[in-house]
């Protein structure tokens, strides 16, 4: 990942505002019919990612799906 890309990350669930705090301003977010959390949003490089899924993996969250989207800027 050389450039930002726009990525997809779900979580189970419905993700309190805690949860969501760090990210709120990057990302557009939404729940799904199956009552997960969507995410979509600029993960500037691989450092930035890690940092999102290491918040989440420290408040014990299950990270369903990390997709890549078509949508580069």
């Amino acid at each position: 990942m050389s450039e930002r890309t726009t990525y997809e990350i779900e979580i189970r669930g419905r993700a309190s505002e805690r949860a969501l705090r760090p990210v709120a301003d990057e990302f557009s977010i939404e729940t799904t019919d199956a009552g997960n959390t969507r995410m979509i949003g600029l993960i500037r490089d691989p450092s930035h990612l890690n940092g999102i899924l290491s918040h989440f993996t420290s408040l014990n969250i299950e990270v369903v799906r990390i997709t890549p989207t078509s949508d580069q800027r």
